[in-house]
């Protein structure tokens, strides 16, 4: 026998163990994939028997999960919540998350509309869509981010409701990031071609309008815990609102807070751009003050094309530079 004849077993011998290692890593894999699957539906299930002990109607039509080997993919029919005690209803289409197992942290998730909803004080709502997606870095205790992104927004009062639905508003498009900020809570968003129905605004006419924003609501995780039942007590810091249409600009930047008796205090300061141009678009959405509105802008474009002025409201009393603008009611 040759030595090359007796070494010949040995890489036989390691073939076989990566074999056997191989089989084994994918029974674990295949293992945790449906012990995985199963304790998500179990949680769901869990979730909404908590929610029916309050009460509270909550569902994801068809559960199911799949895309074994290569992802998680969660699906259902459609989404529904109903709070009978505080006359709360809200439902959606069909439901679509993937979580790769490259990034199992990081599902995207769609939503079909419609989204129909129900509050107190409104009338039911209609919602729709052509695209929405939302991205969720998931974490522990909250997410990392949570962002969405929706396209061809449009909205209606329900059709299932009144007989002679009202067209609402419509959008080209949409988007917002939500993510924790040590104790608070950071929003960035913003939005394009938006058209609201001068029917739904009492005949009032505004041209279509851009915007965006970053805003942070101070101690928001708390908040998120235990949602507070009024805006008193709570305060939020503008880092920028922005509205724009054509060549009309506003910019609002500062703190505002509420106290304990509902008094509103701000610092901001109020940017223009074309002050000329943004006269002439409130003057249209607000026609009853049409020449204060002008007189007022045709002083403030004397400061140049663009201005800027500080709004302060100190326990509800407002003032735009000297000029005083009158008292803002306490917030409930």
């Amino acid at each position: 026998m040759t030595s090359s004849d007796e070494r010949s077993p040995k890489p036989r011998r390691r073939l076989l163990w990566l074999a056997a290692f191989i089989v084994v890593l994918f029974a674990l894999y295949s293992g945790g994939w449906f012990y995985l699957a199963e304790r998500l539906k179990s949680e769901a299930d869990q979730a909404v028997a908590r929610l029916g002990s309050k009460g509270i109607a909550a569902g994801c039509a068809n559960l199911t999960v799949s895309g074994y080997p290569m992802s998680f993919t969660v699906s259902c029919d459609n989404i529904a919540y109903e709070d009978d005690a505080r006359k709360v209803a809200a439902s959606t289409g069909s439901f679509n998350a993937v979580a790769g197992i490259t990034g199992p942290l990081s599902p995207v998730a769609d939503l079909r509309g419609p989204l129909r909803t129900m509050a107190p004080g409104m009338p039911p709502l209609w919602i729709d869509w052509d695209q929405l997606q939302a991205n969720v870095k998931v974490w522990w205790p909250l997410p990392r981010s949570v962002s969405l992104q929706a396209e061809g927004l449009n909205g209606q009062t329900d059709p299932q409701d009144d007989a002679d639905p009202m067209q609402l508003f419509s959008a080209g498009k949409a988007a917002g990031q939500l993510q924790p900020a040590g104790q608070d809570i950071n929003y960035v968003g913003s939005f394009g071609d938006l058209e609201i129905n001068a029917d739904a605004i009492d005949g009032r006419v505004l041209p279509a309008l851009d915007g965006s924003g970053d805003v942070t609501l101070k101690n928001g995780v708390a908040l998120i815990a235990t949602p507070p039942k009024s805006l008193r007590g709570q305060s939020i810091d503008i880092a920028r609102l922005d509205l724009s249409s054509g060549t009309a600009r506003i910019t609002v930047s500062g703190p505002v807070s509420v106290d304990a008796e509902g008094l509103v205090d701000a610092s901001l300061m109020i940017k223009l751009k074309d002050p000329k141009a943004v006269a002439a678009i409130l003057a249209g959405a607000v026609p009853e003050h049409k020449s204060e509105i002008e007189q007022g802008f045709a002083a403030i474009a004397m400061l140049g094309k663009e201005p800027s002025l500080p709004l302060k409201i100190v326990k509800g009393k407002a003032s735009l530079g000297f000029i005083p603008l009158g008292k803002i009611k306490p917030l409930e």
